[in-house]
């Protein structure tokens, strides 16, 4: 972005990396200078915890409220019984009203973390306060008007579902205009003039804007973040062990601990800028290492993280557990470094563990992995079949067999 912003928020999601995308910077900037502004991001229900992948906008919202703005997190009550079809392959499965209320509750628990609810002003709110209450012919007469089939059809999000003939359904064909609706409606109740989420929702909140000033002809935006993936090209949030949980109960502190100290190198600097509060100059100071240096800064990265979502005795605790099984071995085990050669990968991890030793068999690999006594970087696999490259290993893989026997395989 070669824009100039004058407003600490905007001079935060261009110096730090958050933005990829805006309806109108200017008239939003100089918005932000007059005074608060409010925000919204929205977030459908559809598992018990949110994500690592959840994660760049969460704090996208702390920094808003950190600049003097008000943001509201949109629990997607309403939307979650239709599902977002954007960008995906087919239809996600219905979940009943409990269902969905037990997922609100999980994801609530992590939102308190890292923004103020009672004396910051932050909006905790629910869409099914005013989806659920719709009367279908009313809405499609007041609402549905304002909306080109033609127009949503031309949707990349939806484009690309046709395109490769798969089914969409009316029911999520619905989803943009819902979406688009609740803008509206938080404009209208709480004069929110802003939407922010990943660029994958682009279409979404243009509509939502388009909807605004034909309803209510007022002025409003849509800013986006860009869809993150590691500098080796995974998905950002994912891991070997599955999703990387916010949630406590879903992934301990020391496995969420463990995650953002196995970054890959390069990726230090990026992830400190979006991830943390440290300073930008630092952020880049500690990204430049390199050798044994970067795993300082990877352990910086950790500790900062894993202190905004769990408290800084946890991560402290994550530490200081890490270092006794890393560097010692752990209470009661052992640690061997094995090495394995580049240009034996990628390999399933039956077949990694039988040709380094780990195990005496493949036999023996699937029967640890059935049992639930593998983990690779204290994480979980379940799954036979998982591919172990160079990127996984990157600087070291911890392999775990049962509670004492550990090993670091490297790249030899």
């Amino acid at each position: 972005m070669t824009y100039r912003a004058k407003s600490d928020f905007l001079n935060v999601m261009i110096e730090r990396g958050y933005l990829a995308d805006c309806t109108d910077m200017q008239a939003l900037d100089e918005a932000l200078i007059q005074g608060p502004v409010t925000a919204y991001i929205g977030y459908d229900a559809t598992a018990a915890s949110l994500h690592v992948g959840h994660l760049l906008n969460i704090m996208m919202l702390r920094w808003f409220q950190k600049t003097g703005n008000r943001p509201i997190t949109l629990m997607g009550g309403g939307t979650t019984k239709v599902g977002d079809p954007s960008f995906r392959s087919e239809e996600r499965p219905l979940l009943t009203p409990d269902a969905i209320q037990a997922n609100i509750d999980g994801m609530q628990q992590v939102f308190a973390r890292y923004l103020d609810y009672a004396g910051g002003g932050a909006l905790m709110l629910n869409n099914a306060e005013w989806l659920d209450g719709l009367n279908y012919l009313d809405f499609l007469r007041d609402i549905g008007r304002h909306f080109s089939v033609n127009r949503m059809l031309s949707f990349e999000s939806v484009k690309s579902r046709l395109d490769r003939e798969q089914s969409l359904s009316f029911l999520e064909f619905n989803y943009m205009i819902l979406q688009a609706y609740d803008f509206l409606e938080l404009h209208r109740r709480y004069g929110c003039r802003l939407q922010m989420g990943g660029s994958d929702q682009w279409g979404n909140i243009v509509n939502g804007i388009d909807l605004t000033r034909r309803v209510l002809d007022a002025e409003i935006w849509g800013l986006t973040s860009p869809l993150l993936t590691t500098s080796d090209g995974r998905k950002m949030g994912k891991s070997a062990g599955g999703a990387v949980w916010l949630n406590g109960a879903m992934l301990s502190p020391y496995e969420f601990w463990q995650f953002w100290r196995n970054s890959t190198d390069a990726d230090v600097g990026r992830f400190l800028k979006l991830y943390t509060e440290l300073p930008v100059a630092e952020c880049d100071r500690l990204g430049a290492l390199s050798g044994s240096e970067i795993n300082a800064a990877k352990i910086i990265l950790a500790n900062e993280v894993t202190t905004l979502l769990h408290g800084a005795e946890a991560a402290s605790s994550a530490e200081a557990t890490a270092r006794e099984v890393f560097e010692q071995g752990g209470a009661g085990g052992d640690l061997e470094v094995v090495t394995i050669g580049a240009g034996a990968l990628p390999v399933s991890v039956v077949q990694l563990l039988a040709q380094t030793g780990i195990t005496a068999s493949g036999k023996e690999a699937k029967r640890l992995i059935a049992e639930g006594g593998l983990r690779l970087n204290n994480q979980a696999v379940s799954d036979p079949q998982l591919a172990v490259d160079a990127a996984l290993i990157g600087d070291g893989l911890k392999v775990s067999v049962g509670k004492k026997k550990h090993r670091m395989l490297r790249l030899g």
